[in-house]
């Protein structure tokens, strides 16, 4: 059964490694991720954004498809069905829907709006056993249509949201969505180390987790990151599979290509994707 993922994230702080968000656009994306975190025998969150919700059909077919998942497939891991990057009105149709689990990204309002949205979603979300993420600070590059320009977080922003009960916070630190540019001038520990220091045991969350170097995950983590989020890689790894599979010719016999058969590279690119971010992390053998 799905879980709130303030457990695995307090666990993950206080052990000082992190779990991995990884974000779920259809059938095959959703099983791959929930074998690796099974053999890996670790905690994992899967990230559904409102564009892909839209396109997997809704809400209510994510749930469906994931609990019918984590059933028929044995998975015995802890997993956390997470809203990512929602809005003040898809976070209450998350937890009308059956997710355990909501990020409001509120970075885009001034900070009292931000503050009082984010009260409101945390009781919403506190009565229904469901965790809670927010923002401070926008992520930057674009992610199905949410545009950040990679701003540093004011850290007493953070304390402020962070003292209204919400059980993880985003803070943006130089981080962007999608792959970073050869000149990206990395993250801002400093800016991280200033937001620990005022959200204390608060688990922190990095969004934007494709190509950053392991070195810096590895301090992220050291400085109170307890979620990394991963989409773009597993996009690009899946890609790659497909297209070396339809290069190949593999049809059948003129006929066309097996969806089954089509998929299944792509399948196994992305568990081998999942499992490599899985060990950077640290969270293998953690749940």
């Amino acid at each position: 059964m799905l879980v709130s993922a303030k457990e695995m994230l307090d666990k993950a702080k206080a052990g000082h490694y992190a779990v991995g968000q990884f974000n779920i656009n259809n059938l095959e994306w959703t099983k791959a991720i929930l074998a690796t975190a099974q053999e890996n025998n670790s905690p994992v969150i899967l990230g559904v954004s409102e564009g892909a919700g839209k396109y997997m059909g809704g809400y209510d077919v994510v749930v469906g498809m994931v609990n019918g998942l984590i059933k028929d497939m044995n998975i015995t891991v802890p997993v956390a069905l997470h809203l990512d990057h929602g809005s003040y009105e898809h976070c209450f149709k998350c937890l009308e829907a059956g997710f355990s689990s909501i990020m409001f990204d509120g970075s885009h309002f001034a900070i009292d709006e931000n503050v009082a949205k984010t009260k409101e979603l945390v009781a919403a979300a506190h009565e229904k056993g469901c965790s809670i993420e927010a923002e401070v600070g926008s992520i930057g590059g674009e992610e199905d249509g949410v545009v950040g320009a990679g701003e540093c977080a004011d850290p007493n922003e953070c304390k402020a949201i962070a003292d209204l009960g919400v059980d993880f916070l985003a803070a943006g630190i130089g981080n962007i969505h999608g792959k970073y540019p050869e000149n990206w001038k990395g993250l801002s520990f400093e800016t991280l180390d200033a937001v620990q220091q005022l959200t204390g045991e608060l688990p922190l969350v990095l969004h934007g987790g494709t190509g950053i170097p392991a070195d810096m995950i590895k301090k992220a983590i050291s400085l109170g990151v307890a979620k990394i989020n991963v989409n773009t890689e597993c996009q690009l790894a899946f890609a790659e599979a497909t297209r070396k599979y339809i290069e190949a010719g593999k049809d059948l016999e003129g006929k066309g290509f097996d969806p089954r058969k089509l998929l299944a590279p792509g399948f196994e690119a992305i568990k081998a994707t999942v499992k490599e971010k899985m060990e950077i992390f640290g969270s293998v053998n953690k749940a």
